[in-house]
């Protein structure tokens, strides 16, 4: 996944070599001192990742997927397909694979992508990551030869092909590290397509292209350098970009998409988001405790008007718990929580009156033995959630809640909530199969932006990891969406289409099913 989200962060970071080479010149703007160099690309962001250890990170960046290279990808029709791995086997029971990797890999550090290495980063995430779940319940990892290696499980997992195509599982060069496991940051090294090269925390990553990753026909990188730079502010992004010091805007804000379509020289390219956009809260708090609670917010949630003013339209509201693209999704479940949470304010008063948040105070605010339902709710400096929180304040408003909203870094959101400081959030998901309702969102010991954490969903959704039929595993995911439909531990909102703006680059694409930048098609202009 990435764009998911976590835990554990170690935020010692080398402020190494100052970022020096900006040239004077770019293929598209003029004599700005701060415009990229010929063969620099500079790419826009909005958050800033809070890791660059894939083990130490539950959300993966643009800006730090380059990095990894994964052990199997999805093509552009979303089949899952050997990446790195050239050739694999399973046992009839499913309790074992054996992966054979393509030869003649090498990291970043120039040590070899082998069998041992990634038997080792395996063990390291196991021991560390956040996502560990995520390899299943591995019994060993044996090395079988050189390029060889041997996972046995011990009860089949269905998830591992699809968590595979994930940079969580990519392996890394852990020969980097010290004794004790860390540094990281200090000394990056794996095998994706960009090599980091410095972390200025707070301003960018800068990466050069890794010299030693196939770069398909052409044999060569199309770029000598790529800087990421995270600027939170929407129209400081537009700003750079029209100035021409950034060649790539990442999420262009809606409202300045009409704009760019009419600038010369920019080409805007949309895919459709596979990230689902939810509200979410604290369920182990009291005030989330009754279930008509949960279902009267829900139903005070109207998405038309979120999606209209902070997307202009440019996405699809989502009622189920999965958007349409991720294995388990049901149209049948989607259909049922759209008619069971349509905008309904006075059944969402008279719930809450059903739980005794009946009497208001003079704000209009209900309340309940004395205390007036009012809540904090967390959204990131991204100015689009903010809009969207602004909404969700008002609409929650109607039904006699009070929200105050409190911005914050990313970094201290993932920072914290899993220990539970927050109340309500604005946050997002995004992977590929519905286990992710096990190890993210619901699993027991997992939920670290949730805390909805239930026997019988966690064995519905167990049970459906060991599930190896996939009309029995669909079935089971149908059965735990059913239960969150009827229970409501949050509120799904929408999946929006991603626009990318780019400028004075020759070719430039990104993956239709996976959103991530295709850096080896990548070339600037001449």
């Amino acid at each position: 996944m990435r764009k998911i989200t976590n835990i554990s962060i170690v935020l010692t970071l080398l402020f190494s070599v100052v970022l020096s080479g900006c040239g004077s010149t770019d293929q598209t703007s003029t004599d700005s001192k701060d415009s990229p160099s010929n063969r620099e690309i500079v790419v826009a962001m909005v958050t800033e990742p809070d890791s660059v250890d894939v083990h130490k990170t539950s959300s993966i960046e643009d800006a730090t997927e380059p990095l990894y290279e994964t052990l199997f990808k999805r093509d552009k029709d979303g089949n899952i397909v050997p990446n790195l791995v050239e050739e694999y086997s399973m046992s009839s029971d499913g309790k074992e694979g054996t992966f054979k990797l393509k030869t003649g890999l090498e990291f970043h550090s120039g040590k070899p992508v082998n069998a041992e290495a990634v038997k080792k980063s395996f063990e390291r995430m196991m021991a560390i990551s956040p996502f560990n779940s995520n390899l299943g319940t591995v019994e060993g990892i044996d090395v079988v030869d050189e390029n060889t290696f041997k996972i046995r499980w011990a009860e089949p997992y269905a998830p591992f092909f699809s968590n595979a195509t994930s940079e969580f599982l990519a392996p890394l060069d852990v020969s980097v590290l010290d004794r004790q496991g860390e540094g990281f940051e200090k000394n990056p090294s794996a095998s994706g397509p960009l090599e980091l090269v410095e972390i200025k925390r707070g301003d960018s990553l800068v990466y050069k292209p890794n010299e030693k990753a196939d770069w398909g026909e052409k044999g060569a990188p199309g770029f000598d350098k790529v800087t990421f730079r995270f600027i939170p502010d929407d129209e400081t992004r537009l700003l750079e970009f029209k100035k021409g010091t950034v060649n790539v805007l990442l999420n262009v804000p809606i409202q300045y998409v009409e704009e760019l379509e009419k600038e010369p020289g920019v080409t805007l390219e949309r895919v459709p988001d596979y990230v689902l956009n939810y509200l979410g809260w604290n369920n182990k708090l009291p005030i989330f405790q009754d279930v008509r609670v949960r279902q009267a917010i829900a139903l005070a949630v109207d998405r038309e008007p979120i999606i209209q003013t902070t997307m202009r339209g440019e996405a699809k509201p989502v009622f189920g718990p999965l958007p349409s693209v991720v294995f388990g999704y049901s149209q049948t479940i989607e259909d049922k929580a759209k008619e069971k949470y349509a905008h309904n304010v006075e059944k969402a008063k008279q719930l809450l009156a059903e739980a005794g948040w009946s009497e208001t105070n003079a704000n209009g605010i209900v309340m309940k033995d004395g205390k007036p339902f009012s809540v904090d709710l967390w959204v990131t400096n991204e100015p689009a959630k903010q809009r969207a929180a602004q909404i969700i304040q008002n609409q929650l408003k109607e039904v006699g809640i009070e929200v105050k909203i409190a911005v914050k870094e990313s970094a201290a959101i993932i920072e914290q909530t899993p220990k539970g400081a927050h109340q309500m959030i604005l946050w997002t998901y995004g992977w590929f199969d519905a286990d992710v309702m096990y190890f993210l969102l619901f699993g027991k010991g997992r939920s670290t932006r949730l805390h909805y954490e239930v026997d019988e969903l966690d064995h519905i959704l167990q049970r459906a990891r060991v599930e190896t039929d996939t009309k029995a595993r669909l079935k089971l995911y149908e059965e735990a969406q059913e239960f969150l439909l009827e229970q409501t531990p949050f509120v799904p909102l929408f999946v929006r289409e991603s626009i990318t703006a780019t400028r004075g680059l020759e070719k430039f694409e990104m993956h239709p099913i996976s959103n991530a930048i295709q850096w080896k098609e990548v070339e600037v202009g001449q």
